[in-house]
């Protein structure tokens, strides 16, 4: 999933003093992407600790849900598909679980199994017409969440049938972003921001005691936001297909592959989500996308605290009933 440019709007708080504080940020690389934390503290040694805490625990969650290193609980999981069920840590039992969930909510649009696919699809323009319907369907055999079974007694996940795979590409830097929030509030911290590409959790305000403010990307031109919008502790995440597409017969296909039918999603060009948490925020954007403007405002509609933006391939913005915009 290619994540558009969200941003923050910091003008002035890296110069501006109130109370002693400062805001800080650092830079870093972590689940193979670029990450960005921001806090607000009296001093760049208090700051910078609890940044460093907070990156170590980003590392912890990319350990336990990493399907590329063999010694994680994900990689063991995965190795006894169709074999035997493994138990795992709460914690990754919970996530699973969890995902089985949204999985159900959005019929399938979500699925964590979307790992065992194979990948027929290319996005490099090497991809000139369709492939057949045939190869298609063969590519989503392994997958469907209700092939995960889940053991609440033992903590423990099965896959049903060997060469299935989980991951938790489409979830996973959110799910990291919340749990380095939830530490940095546990410490004190009093407000900031996690970006973790692009998947974005705030508390707290700015130092002018504004909130902080999202600026989000008009996918017609990636260089500019169409839009800004105040937000104070919540999440969010935009998924776009305006970096990564391929078209044929003048049609545009997004690199999102629907998880049911093993074709990419057409017709949107991004759709921005906003939630109490980023992990809801970023498996919800995978799976508005996937289920096209009418069936992904209808369902988000129906959740509480969740709002949604939407910008089809006509340039319309469509948005769920309670958010406002303010179009720059």
């Amino acid at each position: 999933m290619v994540r558009s440019f969200l941003y923050f709007l910091l003008i002035g708080v890296f110069t501006t003093t109130i109370y002693a504080q400062k805001t800080y940020r650092k830079d870093f690389k972590a689940m193979g992407s670029g990450f960005q934390i921001t806090v607000v503290a009296k001093d760049s040694s208090e700051a910078f600790s609890a940044i460093n805490l907070a990156k170590q625990e980003i590392a912890r969650i990319e350990k336990l849900i990493s399907s590329w290193d063999i010694n994680s609980e994900t990689s063991a999981i995965n190795r006894n598909a169709g074999i035997d069920a493994v138990v795992v840590s709460e914690e990754l039992f919970s996530l699973i679980e969890r995902a089985t969930k949204l999985s159900a909510l959005t019929d399938g649009a979500f699925d964590i199994s979307y790992a065992s696919m194979d990948k027929i699809w290319k996005f490099d323009g090497s991809v000139q017409e369709m492939p057949n319907d045939a190869a298609i369907k063969a590519s989503i055999a392994k997958v469907g969440f209700h092939k995960i079974l889940l053991d609440p007694k033992q903590n423990s996940v099965f896959l049903t049938e060997k060469g299935m795979k989980i991951g938790f590409g489409a979830i996973g830097k959110g799910y990291a972003a919340d749990k380095a929030k939830e530490l940095l509030r546990e410490m004190g911290v009093p407000a900031g921001i996690v970006n973790a590409s692009g998947d974005m959790n705030t508390w707290g305000k700015q130092l002018n005691g504004k909130p902080w403010t999202v600026a989000i990307t008009n996918p017609l031109n990636k260089n500019k936001a169409f839009a800004t919008l105040p937000i104070t502790d919540g999440a969010v995440v935009t998924s776009g297909n305006y970096e990564k597409y391929i078209n044929i017969s003048g049609k545009r296909y997004t690199h999102i592959i629907d998880p049911r039918s093993g074709y990419p999603s057409s017709g949107l060009l991004s759709v921005t989500v906003f939630a109490p948490k980023a992990e809801l925020a970023d498996a919800l954007a995978t799976s508005v996308f996937v289920m096209g403007k009418e069936a992904g405002i209808d369902r988000i509609n129906q959740l509480p605290q969740v709002e949604c933006i939407i910008v089809d391939e006509e340039g319309e913005v469509t948005t769920s009933n309670h958010i406002k915009i303010d179009k720059l």
